[in-house]
């Protein structure tokens, strides 16, 4: 008995560091890249630098204006995309939450049908629509979308917390004089920070990795975002994989420096935590 009570906690350990290791190889291969030259990444993907650390692989790129015009577009579509999607979606929320109207819930499990349809199986017909309004080669050709496939995720989180709010305080608030709009804004939406603060997580690392959406739509280089930038050291006979996997590792950190700071703020927004009691 005693064996299986330190057995099975040592097990799980051991999985979770395999598991851990397991994800971030791709990271420690893209950057172990990033710090050799061409010819040795080509010739040993996973070894360490050979002749000393490279990191004018890193300035090379920090110095190219393409970059800088490339983050900016990234900066735009990410910034644009998560303040529609927080906007739009906590007011359908509150409409599926606290509004009483006759087909309520048909509508809503319409709305969550979103969640099984990814962009990717609906690049097709998205691509038809944008064509037809006239948005290609417009980075609100890649930011509407973004934000109509973010909508049901973001809709059905805040959902939650907006229906856990009790019926009582929304009573008071009306007989205080508050209007629907007064209660959403200054009750509702304060007491849902951490749900927001979650949709607007989820929707930022989303929009900032999103890749082949505006290689769709995106036909101009200088209207491209981060992820499509890469593709300036790929030539038609040769690639420069190390200024590749500098390029990678720019692109990430970020997201996984805002994904670490912000880790808490998703925990507490799935389950709730704040509201609870």
């Amino acid at each position: 008995m005693l064996e299986r009570k330190y057995l099975l906690p040592s097990l799980r350990y051991i999985v979770l560091v395999a598991v851990s290791l397991f994800m971030a190889g791709p990271i420690l291969t893209a950057f172990l890249g990033s710090i050799r030259t061409t010819g040795e990444f080509l010739a040993q993907p996973f070894g360490l630098p050979v002749s000393g650390i490279h990191w004018e692989n890193y300035t090379t790129i920090l110095q190219s204006p393409t970059f800088w015009r490339a983050l900016g577009n990234s900066a735009y579509i990410t910034i644009a995309t998560t303040l529609l999607v927080v906007t739009l979606a906590s007011m359908l929320a509150l409409v599926f939450a606290r509004i009483r109207f006759t087909g309520r819930s048909f509508l809503f499990n319409i709305l969550t049908l979103g969640l099984l349809f990814p962009l990717v199986v609906a690049i097709l017909p998205v691509f038809i629509q944008i064509r037809q309004f006239g948005l290609l080669d417009n980075v609100w050709g890649v930011i509407l979308p973004l934000t109509t496939f973010g909508m049901p995720g973001a809709v059905v989180i805040l959902r939650g917390f907006f229906r856990a709010i009790p019926n009582e305080l929304e009573d008071a608030a009306y007989i205080d004089g508050c209007s629907t709009f007064s209660f959403f804004l200054y009750i509702l939406l304060p007491l849902a920070r951490p749900a927001i603060a979650a949709v607007a997580t989820l929707q930022v690392i989303y929009s900032w990795n999103e890749f082949l959406l505006p290689l769709i739509v995106l036909n101009d280089p200088n209207r491209w975002p981060l992820p499509l930038g890469m593709m300036q050291f790929q030539g038609q006979f040769s690639t420069d994989w190390a200024l590749i996997m500098a390029y990678v590792m720019i692109l990430i950190v970020p997201a996984i420096v805002f994904y670490l700071f912000t880790e808490r703020f998703i925990v507490t927004g799935l389950t709730g935590g704040e509201l609870k009691g």
